[in-house]
């Protein structure tokens, strides 16, 4: 099973950045690369888009709003693994927010370090995006 993760400290208070990120069909409001997302399944399942119009469908597979985290699963999507577990988690770092995004798979066709290549460009892709929203 391979890994990635990567983290990111904003400025703001860990409820503030929840707020904008602990939604689980929240991604297209802080991450540039998904344009839209439609829940279904009373809000489990959600189904983006990317920029260059790939599709990736996801369930939640677990969320606890009062320790402001969630795990997902992929069941849909143009990447090389299978058996993807992904969390998302922001906690109080002083007088700001730490936001850690990591994930476990298997790679299909591809090496372990290809596809953890691949996940942890994403995930840092994706804390950079957040940061940009809470200038300093």
């Amino acid at each position: 099973m391979a890994t990635a993760s990567a983290f990111i400290d904003i400025p703001a208070s860990a409820d503030q950045v929840w707020q904008l990120i602990g939604g689980f069909n929240s991604l297209p409001d802080w991450l540039p690369f998904i344009t839209n997302s439609e829940t279904s399944e009373g809000g489990r399942v959600r189904s983006l888009r990317t920029v260059d119009g790939a599709v990736v469908v996801e369930r939640l597979q677990t969320f606890d709003d009062a320790a402001k985290t969630y795990s997902y699963s992929i069941l849909q999507a143009p990447f090389p693994a299978t058996d993807y577990l992904a969390t998302i988690k922001v906690e109080a770092q002083g007088e700001g927010a730490r936001v850690t995004w990591s994930g476990q798979f298997e790679p299909v066709g591809v090496s372990d370090e290809e596809v953890t290549a691949l996940f942890t460009g994403i995930y840092q892709g994706g804390v950079e995006a957040l940061r940009a929203n809470y200038p300093a």
